[in-house]
């Protein structure tokens, strides 16, 4: 799954897509729709629920129930005793199997039902852009972290659309789905008994089927005039105070978005264009495409030859400059990219605006990500040569490869035509970055969330034959730990006291700290891993073998470090006419 960006996909997605491939999957999904609907009305929320869920993302992880190796997104704060239907979506892929087998993906049922279930409850159509590919793995966290609660503020809302690239009008515009549906008691219950701006009979006949303790489940419509037909009276409903949720509320509550939803109250057509407009731009957030789970299809080598041809010497020299200067250095822009790239967008370089929180304060990030001047000063000087043609998140992986050779590690071809966000999730990058007191497990999970197998995520793991630490960041480890070589954690300790001296710097590989190598790798054999989210790649678990191996081979490294980094910098890239190209890496234009 991807990280929670805002990136488009229309461009690799078609309205035709399964024209001569399966011509009767849209008649197919639509006859076992309309056939959900009509047996209870109920579902066509339900379906179109499940889409906008899995939507903050598009691939059909919300689908998957729990593995060995994931825990699946139905337990979710969000989900869990909310979404439903999957036993419809499982009658419609059934069906569509037997006609086309191993051809319409999960995730485009899933957008077509959704569609369809909001026409068949009297609500405009819109053209569902097809040919996503379903996710290999699910995130419960980004589903926790990721998607609007009923209990949030229209900040809250406004930071959590935002974060995928929606506008507040159409935050206001997706929120008229709560025009069908019910929700259970639980989800308002605070609301009922406790706020002031509501309705007092529309909450006395809401506390009747929902009392102060107990009746959790009960359920009660979102919309209470037409809660079976897809209409602009949920607008309505708010501007006399019967909102069902506190989240419903807010848009309503003397604050910015009053006007637009006295807008669309008033004249129910803009309603249903604008919805339909912005379905279509959920759909088509960050799909799985082509024949992979990355997008480098969109991506090329020579994407700047002709508008940009001395950009690539160009980075190299500041880089070459900056890691001669401090070879720490080489490390931190290792790191930035790496930060960056559970999205690939420059997010992480942002600065915090009044409406969003960057990412540069994020636990994995505060007082460690660094080298922000050198990527300034290299914006700066491709900046004088292409104005406005070189994005800052492309910067960021050609200076990555870049420092890894600097310091005698691989080179790999870097992948080029990024562009920069608009906005930053400090959310996701709280959730989705890997800390260093992980287990085993819990770095699996984080890795595996973003697409990459065991071996790939030890792999990357070796970035950190290179680099500091702080104190911080390790003492835990050195003073308590078991599995770390005695006479390492006492030389540690003599910079790292018990307490105090939070930022004093240890090498995390000990034996050649400024040369990319294995020796990361063999320190993990001697006990000598800094971190304690390093010592756990070698410990008697499953990925002892894999740290063998790369102790013993530095080529075999350096080949798959190299590989994994192709990958990783084609996770979820916004291309073609998303995000924009930044002037100042630090500012949205």
């Amino acid at each position: 799954m991807i990280k929670s960006n805002n990136g488009l996909g229309s461009a690799q997605l078609s309205s035709n897509f399964y024209a001569t491939k399966c011509p009767n999957a849209l008649s197919t999904i639509k006859s076992a729709v309309n056939s959900a609907v009509a047996k209870e009305a109920r579902m066509g929320a339900s379906l179109l629920r499940l889409h906008f869920h899995d939507c903050f993302g598009c691939d059909a992880s919300v689908l998957l129930d729990d593995t060995s190796n994931f825990t699946g997104e139905k337990t979710a704060g969000p989900n869990a005793n909310s979404i439903r239907g999957f036993e419809v979506i499982d009658t419609i892929k059934s069906q569509v199997e037997s006609l086309c087998p191993g051809v319409v993906s999960c995730a485009d049922i899933l957008a077509v039902a959704a569609r369809d279930s909001v026409v068949a409850l009297g609500g405009a159509s819109w053209n569902v852009l097809l040919g996503r590919r379903d996710s290999t793995t699910a995130s419960l966290s980004s589903a926790n972290s990721d998607l609007p609660a009923p209990f949030f503020n229209l900040s809250g809302l406004i930071s959590a659309f935002s974060n995928k690239g929606f506008t507040t009008k159409e935050l206001v515009t997706l929120s008229g789905a709560h025009t069908i549906g019910q929700a259970q008691c639980t989800a308002f219950r605070t609301r009922i008994y406790n706020e002031s701006n509501i309705d007092p009979t529309y909450a006395k006949s809401l506390q009747a089927n929902c009392p102060s303790v107990g009746g959790d489940t009960n359920l009660s419509p979102f919309d209470v005039t037409t809660p079976n037909k897809f209409d602009n009276a949920y607008y309505i409903n708010l501007r006399n105070k019967k909102g069902l949720l506190h989240s419903d509320q807010q848009l309503f509550n003397g604050v910015s978005t009053d006007s637009q939803v006295t807008a669309y109250s008033n004249n129910a057509a803009t309603f249903n264009t604008d919805f339909g407009n912005a379905m279509i731009k959920m759909g088509n957030l960050s799909p799985l495409t082509g024949t992979r789970t990355i997008v480098s299809a969109q991506l090329s080598s020579d994407f700047y030859s002709t508008t940009c041809p001395n950009v690539l010497s160009t980075i190299k020299t500041q880089v070459d400059s900056a890691v001669n200067n401090e070879p720490r250095m080489g490390a931190s822009l290792l790191r930035l990219h790496f930060h960056d790239c559970f999205g690939c967008d420059a997010s992480v370089l942002l600065d915090d605006t009044s409406n969003f929180t960057g990412e540069k304060t994020a636990g994995p990030n505060a007082n460690s990500i660094r080298g922000f001047e050198v990527i300034d000063t290299i914006k700066s000087q491709v900046e004088s040569l292409c104005p406005g043609v070189v994005s800052c998140a492309d910067i960021l992986a050609v200076a990555a490869r870049d420092s890894v050779v600097a310091l005698g590690g691989p080179s790999w071809t870097v992948q080029l035509g990024r562009r920069d966000s608009t906005t930053a999730s400090l959310s996701s990058a709280n959730s989705d970055l890997p800390g260093f007191s992980f287990d085993l497990s819990q770095l699996i999970t984080a890795f595996s969330n973003k697409g990459f197998t065991t071996q790939e995520m030890v792999a990357l793991s070796g970035a950190h034959t290179i680099g500091e630490a702080r104190c911080v960041t390790f003492r835990q480890r050195i003073y308590n730990e078991s599995n770390i070589d005695s006479s390492y954690a006492t030389s540690l300790q003599a910079n790292c006291p018990s307490v105090g001296d939070d930022s004093n710097l240890s090498p995390i590989d000990t034996t050649t700290p400024t040369t990319f190598d294995n020796a990361y790798f063999k320190n993990l054999q001697s006990q000598k891993g800094l971190f304690h989210s390093d010592q756990q790649l070698f410990n008697g678990g499953s990925t002892d073998s894999q740290v063998t191996s790369y102790g013993s081979d530095a080529q075999s490294f350096a080949t798959d470090f190299a590989n994994a980094m192709l990958k990783m910098g084609n996770l979820s890239p916004l291309t073609g006419t998303t995000g924009q190209i930044r002037t100042n890496c630090a500012k949205i234009n």
